[in-house]
């Protein structure tokens, strides 16, 4: 009797979680297809080396060896780490003073949440073709302004002193809009109780900012900074359609994920290429998990 009950409760769970599985193999199956079966294959071609007529030749670890003596993947690296540096603690503080600004009683709230947002929703080529027009040396605005005040302009995208810097100021503005909502909705869930109960305490603005608003803040910020972080090690479509192949500047803002492409699809040598993606991949997963050792130190879960 016993044993015909437990039949009946095994027959019932494997039904159950069969149906389960059923409703998530859609999904399952496109994560497999579109982001794991990609990894593998990478992997593999970065032990590869490119051969006649699509074919792939097996050279083992002598891509890596070669990425050991490339001059210009280490600069393409030292790039990357500097436009994240440029680009990241400026954005997110811009991004957390407009939150902040916008979640007081202003007028107008609405119609500047969207102005900050629309950068996020306008394609790449349209915000780097008019940037290129705002930076151009001779016709662009900003220099012409400068005119006015007796400077001459630099080239903002063409001299390798400015032309990361330069980048990085379109990435700070085109991402504050994105990171604002964020942070914006992570202010808004925090209860004013603990707000009233700071005024009857007499604690003054800064104390509560600095005692309430940012450490119930800071899971917001916490992921704000990770997914940031991120994007900054992916760069790609400012620095293609900002600078190009020909710019002088080339070198001094050529990032990882931009030597990919060239190596990949200007020069053909997917295998070389496919190492670069790995070695970005571990870069990515190195910061990440570094950010979130750190993280148990400032960030607070009510």
């Amino acid at each position: 009797m016993q044993g015909s009950i437990n039949k009946e409760k095994i027959k019932k769970n494997i039904s159950k979680y069969a149906w389960a599985y059923f409703m998530i193999a859609p999904t399952m199956i496109g994560l497999f297809i579109l982001n794991i079966w990609p990894i593998i294959q990478t992997t593999y071609l970065s032990f590869c080396s490119s051969g006649d007529f699509g074919n792939y030749i097996w050279m083992g670890p002598a891509n890596y060896a070669r990425m050991a003596t490339d001059i210009t993947l280490g600069q393409a690296t030292l790039n990357t780490f500097l436009f994240t540096i440029l680009s990241i603690p400026a954005g997110v503080c811009l991004s957390l003073l407009t939150a902040q600004l916008l979640n007081s009683y202003i007028g107008g709230r609405a119609i500047y949440r969207t102005m900050y947002f629309l950068p996020v929703v306008s394609a790449p080529a349209a915000i780097a073709m008019v940037w290129k027009w705002l930076y151009n040396r001779h016709f662009g605005l900003i220099n012409y302004i400068l005119s006015f005040l007796g400077i001459e302009g630099p080239g903002w995208t063409t001299d390798p002193d400015y032309a990361l810097v330069s980048i990085a100021i379109v990435s700070i503005w085109s991402s504050i809009g994105y990171n604002m909502i964020i942070l914006l909705a992570g202010l808004q869930n925090i209860p004013k109780s603990y707000y009233q109960a700071a005024d009857i305490d007499g604690a003054g603005r800064f104390r509560k900012y600095f005692s309430i608003t940012l450490p119930l803040l800071s899971p917001s910020l916490f992921f704000v900074m990770v997914i940031s972080v991120m994007g900054a090690l992916k760069q790609f479509d400012l620095v293609y359609m900002i600078t190009g192949f020909k710019n002088p500047a080339l070198f001094r803002t050529r990032t990882l994920v931009f030597y990919f492409y060239t190596q990949a699809f200007e020069i053909g040598d997917k295998g070389y290429a496919s190492s670069i993606v790995v070695f970005l991949f571990a870069i990515i997963m190195l910061v990440t998990w570094f950010q979130f050792i750190i993280q148990k130190k400032w960030v607070h879960y009510s």
